[in-house]
């Protein structure tokens, strides 16, 4: 999206670190039940916990509820988790199916975390940061305009500098 003064970032903008040999994780179509049922295997637990639970095992995945919530309803649905209300939040548990369901998929297992390339997380803070930009420079007056470009003025001497000391 552009904004009134050019900038433009969104849903794309972390596409271009390919080219630098960054890329987020990827996986394979379907993949998600299966880490699904990997997070289970350690015990019941509500939606916000596995996609928590998926975050910090698979550093630079963390999948939306759009994508778990769905999941958890099919595999439900198929007989490989159940679910009970539990203060008043559904609570899933695999079932001896997921188990099954599990072994037969065997040792395919998902990308590493090792193959994320250093420096990984600064192209992710790069990309909230310009994110938090495009979100405060849309609509905003001259003033908040010219705040933003100061802090990120500062940012990129800072960034030299400290490039310049390594």
């Amino acid at each position: 999206m552009h904004g009134r003064h050019g900038f433009k970032f969104g849903p794309g903008f972390m596409g271009w670190m390919k080219g630098f040999g960054f890329d987020t994780p990827r996986m394979r179509r379907g993949d998600i039940k299966y880490l699904i049922l990997e997070v289970l295997k350690e015990g019941p637990r509500h939606g916000y916990d596995i996609i928590n639970s998926l975050g910090e095992r698979f550093r630079g995945y963390r999948p939306s509820p759009g994508s778990v919530y769905p999941t958890l309803q099919m595999l439900e649905d198929g007989g490989f988790v159940t679910s009970q209300e539990v203060d008043g939040k559904k609570v899933y548990t695999i079932t001896e199916n997921g188990m099954k369901l599990l072994e037969e998929r065997g040792d395919r297992g998902f990308r590493d975390v090792s193959e994320v390339p250093p420096g990984f997380e600064l192209w992710q803070s790069l990309g909230k940061l310009a994110a938090a930009v495009n979100e405060g420079g849309r609509g905003a007056d001259e003033a908040t305009i010219g705040r933003l470009t100061e802090i990120l003025d500062k940012a990129r001497k800072e960034v030299y500098s400290v490039l310049a000391e390594s």
